[in-house]
């Protein structure tokens, strides 16, 4: 399993008692600051089975067709090439390999302002795309079957991550989940 920005390893820990034992989790990031905190947090919680590793999620450090799945929690939107992180998944997956995403999307253009908000920015709100967009770009990596479910609900705790902005009326969180295409 890979963790594509993993920061200090929260979501990897996660990942790495549902694979046991016998699975492993790498986790990318591409600040060091947070791969020593993470390896720090790895060590005092005896997770053997999980490595972090340096590198950004548009260059992956992991060789072709190793990973089985690949999670990420809301950290595509912060890169500025999306496209190449799809392609970079696509490369590092098995055939039949799984992608999960957890993000913020676009339910339509953002605004110049919102979208030039480094803050909101910052916060994986500002760097979101449409799901016409988000599904063109999975596609053109190879994946197929593109499910993409935006979560309503979330609008209640994005306007609290940035109040007064009014990002709830232009974003919300999903969840995407590609279909690997088999050559």
């Amino acid at each position: 399993m890979l963790d594509l920005g993993s920061g200090a390893g929260f979501d990897a820990f996660l990942a790495a008692r549902q694979v046991g034992d016998t699975g492993r989790v790498i986790g990318v990031d591409m600040t060091p600051a947070m791969l020593t905190e993470a390896r720090a947090n790895a060590a005092q919680g005896d997770y053997r089975n999980t490595e972090f590793r340096l590198g950004e999620i548009e260059h992956l450090p992991i060789a072709d067709a190793t990973v089985d799945v690949i999670l990420s929690n809301c950290v595509i939107n912060l890169s500025p090439d999306k496209p190449q992180v799809f392609a970079e998944a696509y490369r590092v997956l098995k055939p039949g390999g799984r992608l999960a995403i957890s993000d913020v999307v676009a339910l339509g253009t953002l605004p110049e302002h919102l979208r030039d908000d480094q803050a909101l920015y910052a916060g994986c709100m500002g760097g979101a795309v449409s799901i016409a967009e988000l599904t063109a770009m999975l596609e053109r990596s190879g994946f197929i079957d593109v499910r993409i479910s935006p979560k309503d609900a979330s609008r209640a705790f994005i306007r609290d991550w940035a109040p007064g902005t009014a990002i709830e009326d232009f974003v919300v969180s999903a969840t995407i989940e590609p279909t690997f295409r088999t050559p």
